[in-house]
């Protein structure tokens, strides 16, 4: 190997590559390389799965400590997921085996006794959550301050699971408390398959650092795809739904049970369905069962046998799965993904196609749509679910194309926890001090004014979460502290009520909804049914039984992007034949782009249907239809005179006093307050969205669901512009 990166490389690292053969070193590395070892600079790598990402930050670094061991841990690796820690603790454990550097897994399902050795040795790598991170700088300041008080790199994998959520300015906050508790300055390695613009990345990982941020890898990794889409029409009658039903699931087991396969779908309640009908179709022939499921309400057991059958099996297995199997856990080279119903989010989709093809090179997927018409009116009519497949592999072949991501504006959720937290460890602050400590976090330095947060702590105070001693310094009151001690405080993403499902063999998984006693229901593949509930500890005892329920959980699918809901309308207006597609998704394309000329779909956003009646299609993102439906119902329903306003995240049905006409033409003239939250909810009324805003009062909560959840300025310029073109016609 003659590759420069390889001879800068400390000569232990060059005995593993030996070791593993390999016969050079992949562009990302080379590139990440060079910017680890000759610059300060923050780095994103940014490549494709199964790129050699893990590779190209380790081995630098690890050449950088290996010349300057630091005196306490050297480096922090940050995983959103605990099995992603546990799949790259075995990683760096094999590189690092003949060293004398420990890598420490640290998170919720390691042993105490593994993570007392860790603060004894006080050195080499730490892995962990935010999660086990938050508890660790709250109730252990003194043991964090010795453990990272020469920390040199900070490690933050799958970074675009982290963007833009609550979970990721926690990250941002966690480290930039950490650096003043333990006074170290570490550069900040990012790990992301998923980037399209890398300036909102950077500029997220150098956050609250004085260190610029750079990037590499960013064309480094390209990839042959192999890609299909199908529809299955199903008609409304119920015996030929059923048949219908019926071939489509035939048609999905054909194409995965002779393959290393994962299934992905887009809630917990269609994975456990998919492999349902894949056992029962494998039962019906004699054939092996090679089936299992993978999502966040799978026991964790469960979860790492489907990981070690993908893994290590020399034969077919497939898995159903959600986001869990999304993110980069190694589980082998795969044959083949195959995503049923269209994903929401072109980030989704890159992530779950670069799952397969890591021998071959080729990642090979396949989509497969229901389609389910419905005549009640003519947006109904249009296969949704084809078009926004299409739109996103459109996407992702002529551009490359996925989502920004928008951090919060307004994270009071996240702010009130902080606040707790930094009290907890801290134990007692003035008002000033407690400002300082919060207030210049990352996530809040640009975001909230001095007056909101003095707003937050007199309504912490009144509430008794935070109390003021003798003196005036704060300290976490008796409602902080009941919260405080729970285990649960340390996450910031909601947690659902579960009940824990348990068989005499242990733990299957988590519902959410608790069944009747003697009912049956499908949970990891298999089917129980219920023996007993204790209701007390949330506990429901399971037999295995035949048939099945699947249960319903909750949660959604997230907003879609206004730029593939305009490539859908594309997809309509023209004439392209797209190779990809199968010929029932072909032909019912082709019927659907027929159907929307025709009835003029495509000539204009909006559709009459009655004297004061119409529907609003304006082909825009959910956030702005979900923005313009809250307008039309609160601040705009006087002006406009609006009556009723439904429809769905593509449409708005709207009944006016107002022809079309006027009410566009009144839109124009209005004068809206963007910044008004009684323009998108009724003033009684307060959503509660995020984990902690029971701890934050209504008007700031208000304002929070105005900037986070709405899109005002987006809403109006949509309207004005459907307006100017009516007038235009």
């Amino acid at each position: 190997m003659s590759n420069s990166a390889f001879e800068r490389y400390a000569p232990f690292i060059q005995e593993y590559i030996y070791r593993k053969k390999w016969t050079d070193l992949r562009e990302v590395q080379v590139e990440a390389c060079d910017a680890i070892l000759d610059t300060g600079k923050h780095v994103i790598i940014a490549s494709g799965t199964a790129s050699g990402k893990t590779e190209a930050a380790f081995f630098p670094i690890l050449t950088i400590l290996e010349k300057d061991p630091p005196a306490s841990v050297g480096v922090m690796y940050i995983g959103p997921l605990k099995a992603l820690i546990n799949d790259q603790f075995e990683r760096l454990k094999e590189l690092l085996d003949d060293r004398e550097i420990p890598v420490w897994p640290w998170h919720g399902d390691i042993s105490q006794s593994t993570k007392r050795k860790a603060l004894q040795a006080a050195r080499g790598i730490l892995q962990i959550t935010p999660e086990s991170l938050e508890a660790l700088l709250m109730r252990r300041p003194g043991d964090a301050r010795r453990l990272f008080s020469d920390l040199r790199f900070i490690v933050i994998d799958e970074i675009h699971a982290l963007m833009g959520e609550d979970r990721g300015l926690q990250v941002l906050c966690l480290i930039a408390r950490l650096e003043k508790l333990a006074g170290c300055r570490p550069r900040r390695i990012g790990l992301s398959a998923t980037l399209n613009d890398y300036r909102p990345a950077m500029a997220y990982l150098a956050a609250g650092s004085s260190a610029e941020a750079t990037a590499v890898g960013i064309a480094s990794h390209k990839r042959t795809v192999s890609l299909c889409v199908e529809s299955f029409p199903v008609a409304e009658d119920e015996e030929q739904a059923e048949r219908d039903l019926q071939k489509y699931y035939e048609f999905l087991y054909a194409h995965c049970h002779t393959k290393k396969c994962l299934v992905f779908t887009n809630s917990r309640g269609s994975a456990e369905d998919a492999i349902a009908h894949m056992k029962h179709i494998a039962k019906q022939r004699g054939e092996r069962d090679v089936f299992y499921v993978h999502h966040g309400s799978v026991s964790a057991a469960l979860r790492q046998e489907a990981e070690h059958a993908l893994r290590d099996h020399a034969g077919p297995t497939v898995a159903g799965a959600t986001l869990t199997l999304e993110l980069g856990i190694d589980i082998g080279d795969l044959d083949l993904t195959i995503q049923t119903g269209a994903p929401y989010t072109c980030s989704s989709f890159v992530q779950r196609l670069g799952r397969s093809g890591r021998r071959t090179g080729t990642s090979r997927m396949m989509f497969l749509n229901l389609y389910k018409p419905s005549y009640k009116n003519p947006y109904a009519v249009l296969p949704w679910d084809l078009l926004r497949s299409i739109a996103i592999v459109q996407l992702y072949l002529e551009e490359r194309w996925v989502e920004p991501f928008t951090p919060k504006k307004k994270p009071f959720s996240l702010l009130a926890h902080q606040t707790l937290s930094t009290l907890m460890a801290c134990g007692e602050l003035s008002p000033a001090e407690l400002a300082r400590n919060v207030l210049l976090l990352p996530a809040f330095r640009d975001t909230v004014s001095a007056g909101e947060y003095q707003s937050l702590l007199r309504y912490l105070l009144r509430e008794e979460y935070i109390q003021r001693i003798e003196g005036g310094g704060l300290i976490v009151g008796l409602k902080g502290e009941k919260i405080t001690n729970h285990f649960s405080f340390y996450a910031v993403f909601s947690d659902e009520e579960t009940y824990h499902v348990m068989s005499k063999e242990g733990e299957v998984g988590t519902l959410t909804n608790c069944p009747a006693t003697d009912e049956v229901f499908v949970l990891a593949g298999r089917s129980w049914r219920v023996v007993s509930i204790d209701e007390e500890r949330k506990t429901i005892y399971v037999a295995r039984a035949k048939s099945d329920r699947i249960p319903a959980w909750s949660g959604t699918g997230g907003d879609i992007h206004g730029k593939i809901v305009a490539r859908m309308k594309q997809v309509l207006q023209e004439d392209t034949r797209y190779v990809y597609l199968q010929p029932n998704a072909q032909r019912l394309l082709s019927e659907a782009r027929t159907y929307a000329r025709e009835n003029g779909l495509l000539d204009s956003q909006v559709l009459p249907c009655g004297a004061n009646s119409f529907f609003l299609c304006p082909w825009c993102g959910t956030k702005e239809i979900r923005t313009m439906a809250r307008l039309f119902s609160c601040g705009l329903k006087q002006p406009l005179e609006i009556y009723a306003v439904a429809g769905s995240c593509y449409y708005l049905h709207i009944t006016s006093g107002l022809s079309p006409d006027k009410f566009l033409s009144r839109c124009r003239g209005l004068r809206i307050d963007a910044d008004d939250p009684d323009m998108v909810l009724p003033q009684t009324q307060t959503p509660r969205i995020d984990k902690y805003d029971p701890m934050v009062p209504e008007a700031l909560l208000r304002t929070a669901f105005l900037y986070d959840q709405m899109d005002v300025p987006s809403a109006i310029g949509i309207l004005q512009n459907i307006e100017t073109a009516a007038r235009s016609e």
